[in-house]
């Protein structure tokens, strides 16, 4: 996609940097410009400094600086594109494509336009799920049984989605809007003989974790049971604006932390997010119930050049250890670090952090095996090096590792 550099001056014309920075960072006048605490390495006092005469920040810190769509690029983790995009969005201006047809531009604006109102949609039944959370002691006790405080609940913005098969009609004003089915919340269902339709919610009865893209938005939802019920997770299925192989629980919420801490740490649920995060890892995020694809640490080295998966140590845990390593084995370079972290066999992060406390998890952390090593304790699984035919299968196996 190639935007002209007409236009890219003229959107940086209309935008205040100011004014972009100021929604992710708490600024105060200093004189001419105005003074923040960096949000791209940790600091008590404030040296990063936004000018609106030259529309130019700069930290006095860390060095970071640039122009609103830099800032975007940096903070957001968006793609220059992206960040286009949404600054255009904000201030009411349609990105021209110096290579795309009149009729791939009414498609582009037709695609943007309904994920406007599906993430609209979403939000909505995100702000009623918060409300009744405060109304269900049920969902409050299991949430306060599982460590999670008030604080990291509303961080989260964790809701609850009542036993109901249609809550959800209280909320908006017809059930029947096709968008609650295209967004995930509504299931239709038709019956093949009489053609009659019935509709119902799809989360009923679960704690709701909301998962936000890199802007905030809210693009879907996991659930999960109170009680024993099965699937225990349930995820919204894949829509226009929500993708699992795309996104990441919890991203948003730990983008500052990302640079502050230095590291990514992958998890596999949404509770180890929150249980992490309740006990100062919040720079932890969750894959959302597939194995760690090559866009999941695409967005991540936006943010970070190292990563640590965390992995629970029973057989599962080593099989999506494995598909990590083969994920991220084409990113790897001598900038970046690639680590994985193997708990006891009983253990997830939620509930080893729980048993054992925040002390006991960081060591495990600092012990991570580096990508090099497992990629060699991979190789020579099964493999007696003692002798020549395990020492050949031991190249055999290595060998598509290294290519």
């Amino acid at each position: 996609m190639s935007i002209p550099q007409t236009f890219i001056q003229e959107l940086l014309a209309r935008a205040d940097v100011v004014e972009i920075v100021g929604r992710y960072v708490q600024l105060k006048k200093g004189g001419a410009n105005f003074m923040g605490l960096c949000p791209f390495h940790g600091e008590k006092s404030p040296s990063f400094s936004v000018s609106p005469s030259k529309q130019f920040y700069h930290c006095f810190g860390c060095g970071k600086n640039g122009d609103a769509i830099s800032f975007l690029m940096e903070h957001a983790g968006m793609t220059f594109v992206e960040a286009v995009q949404d600054l255009a969005q904000q201030y009411g201006l349609q990105v021209p494509e110096d290579d795309a047809s009149p009729q791939d531009r009414a498609r582009a604006l037709e695609q943007r336009q309904k994920q406007t109102t599906l993430t609209d949609v979403l939000e909505r039944a995100s702000d009623a799920y918060r409300k009744q959370l405060k109304e269900s002691p049920r969902a409050v006790d299991y949430l306060k049984g599982r460590g999670v405080s008030g604080e990291i609940a509303k961080q989260f913005g964790l809701g609850y989605a009542p036993e109901g098969w249609r809550s959800l009609a209280s909320v908006f004003p017809s059930y029947d809007d096709p968008l609650l089915v295209e967004s995930g919340l509504v299931i239709l269902n038709v019956d093949e003989t009489s053609g009659e339709e019935k509709r119902y919610d799809r989360f009923r009865d679960r704690v709701m974790f909301p998962i936000r893209n890199v802007k905030g938005e809210c693009i879907g939802f996991g659930g999960r049971v109170l009680g024993d019920d099965k699937p225990k997770y349930l995820n919204s299925p894949e829509t226009p604006v929500f993708s699992k192989g795309r996104e990441l629980y919890g991203l948003f919420e730990a983008r500052n932390a990302l640079h502050e801490q230095g590291y990514a740490l992958v998890t596999e649920g949404y509770m180890d997010v929150v249980a992490l995060a309740q006990l100062g890892f919040s720079n932890a995020v969750a894959t959302l119930g597939t194995a760690c694809t090559a866009e999941h640490l695409h967005k991540l080295f936006r943010f970070t050049d190292a990563v640590v998966f965390s992995f629970d140590g029973d057989s599962a845990g080593r099989r999506a250890a494995r598909k990590a390593l083969d994920g991220a084995l084409p990113f790897a370079t001598d900038v970046r670090s690639v680590k994985f972290l193997f708990l006891p066999p009983e253990h997830d992060p939620d509930s080893f952090i729980r048993e054992f406390g925040k002390e006991a998890f960081a060591r495990y952390v600092s012990e991570a095996v580096p990508l090099s090593r497992f990629l060699i304790d991979a190789a020579r699984e099964g493999c007696d090096l003692n002798t020549a035919e395990g020492r050949a299968h031991f190249a055999s196996n290595a060998k598509p590792l290294w290519l």
